[in-house]
């Protein structure tokens, strides 16, 4: 059995307060610091997104075999050392923990989804035998599930790889480099994709003690030792620009999102400049920021996404929703995330009659046949953010369907419950699956 979920909205004015919980990003850099800082460093407010509390997990594991405190009876424990981790869907795992792995003694395999089967790796494979570490492929070249076979030995400390890929390839190596026994030099080719991202991970491996230069298009780090501190999550912007949608489309709203700050690591805090442009105020104040709905005239048309690509869908489907016929651009890596979001958009829009046209990686809206179903259904291609992107169309469509709603639980398992609250109508329907 499967559960889906109906959503509806009697009215459009939104007020209240939203506690979010911590940011998937920051939470999966930190937990692998973490684990290989072995004991100088502690992570705080670990965030409940599931693959943040599926890569603890993993990792806690990992670090009890390698302490000898593994109990003999312990399955889990002994199956995690003994041969296979399954990440499920969780992508930023999967690329972490190969360079994770990549540099430890055990043999592993590492494995996933169906959906992750398909999810290239093979430019973080090459990069990783280059550095010296020994990776087979279990069944297609270039994809999971991989085998890391130990006896890490490093050929070199310079690796070029390309930056308009996705920057999790990047962050990994760095996470690694100053545990490599000659330190790392990161050679980035062409235009860099999402560098709030990597600015991120050298941001938190700074407050932990690892410096690192970076001139031009270069990255160097070290070999150095972690220093003794704690990383604290903060809450995660991406989850607060589903409020920012909700908010842009009411006709009145004051939200309140605890915790956030304006001086963010996350790349997905530029939501408040983003929907400025929708009337969206953001005001920090009182230990989060006030978000308040101002009517004005939408002027700007074209949006460069390249560096916040999570917010595409969210930013995509509050244009569609309001007949703003936009174009975006910086969608490259979108094709190959948790399912192709860009023909999932263009699947999901044309339920209203929205298109969504490429030409030379410009993608336009045409509104021009839109119309206002009396219910629609919302596949969610097993992707939470096309479940919480699309969600704030419920302030425009008289009722909503959503396939598989924990999915959500990916990075937001509060989502459905914190709409509830804020007077959103959720109904849970068991259906066949």
């Amino acid at each position: 059995m499967m559960q889906n979920i109906i959503l509806k909205r009697n009215n459009k004015l939104v007020n209240g307060t939203v506690n979010l919980t911590g940011s998937k990003s920051e939470c999966n850099r930190a937990l692998i610091i973490e684990a290989l800082s072995r004991g100088a460093v502690r992570v705080e407010n670990v965030s409940d997104a599931a693959d943040a509390v599926l890569l603890a997990g993993i990792l806690r594991k990992n670090q009890e075999i390698l302490a000898g405190d593994a109990s003999p009876d312990n399955s889990e424990i002994e199956n995690c050392k003994s041969d296979i981790v399954d990440i499920g869907p969780a992508g930023t795992a999967m690329r972490f923990l190969t360079a994770y792995y990549a540099i430890q003694q055990d043999e592993v395999i590492l494995t996933g989804s169906k959906r992750m089967k398909e999810r290239p790796i093979g430019i973080l494979v090459d990069a990783l035998r280059v550095l010296g570490g020994n990776i087979d492929y279990e069944e297609n070249d270039g994809y999971p599930p991989i085998k890391l076979k130990g006896g890490f030995k490093q050929q070199t400390n310079q690796i070029s790889i390309k930056g308009n890929i996705s920057s999790q390839y990047i962050t990994a190596l760095l996470l690694i480099a100053s545990s490599l026994p000659e330190g790392l030099e990161l050679h980035i080719e062409g235009d860099l994709t999402s560098r709030p991202y990597v600015e991120m991970t050298l941001a938190m491996l700074e407050t932990a003690g690892i410096k690192h230069n970076w001139e031009g298009n270069v990255i160097s780090i070290a070999k150095q030792d972690f220093a003794t501190t704690t990383l604290s999550v903060e809450p995660d912007w991406s989850a607060a620009s589903y409020w920012y949608a909700i908010a842009a489309l009411a006709d009145e709203a004051e939200l309140f999102l605890t915790g956030l700050t304006p001086y963010s690591l996350q790349g997905d805090s530029v939501i408040t400049e983003i929907m400025a442009n929708f009337g969206i105020t953001s005001q920090f104040k009182d230990g989060g920021v006030h978000l308040k709905k101002e009517n004005k005239p939408i002027a700007r048309r074209e949006f460069d996404l390249k560096e916040c690509p999570d917010l595409a869908q969210t930013v995509i489907v509050v244009c569609a929703a309001l007949s703003h016929e936009a174009s975006f651009t910086g969608l490259e890596t979108l094709k190959i995330k948790e399912t192709d979001r860009i023909l999932a958009l263009q699947t999901e829009l044309g339920k209203m009659g929205v298109k969504l046209i490429e030409k030379d990686e410009v993608y336009t809206l045409d509104c021009s046949e839109k119309f206002i179903p009396d219910n629609i259904f919302i596949n969610t291609y097993h992707d939470h953010r096309m479940a919480m992107a699309f969600a704030p169309l419920a302030l425009v469509l008289p009722k909503m369907e959503f396939e598989n709603g924990p999915v959500v639980d990916k990075s937001y398992p509060a989502f459905w419950t914190d709409l509830e609250k804020q007077g959103f109508e959720v109904e849970e329907v068991e259906v066949k699956g």
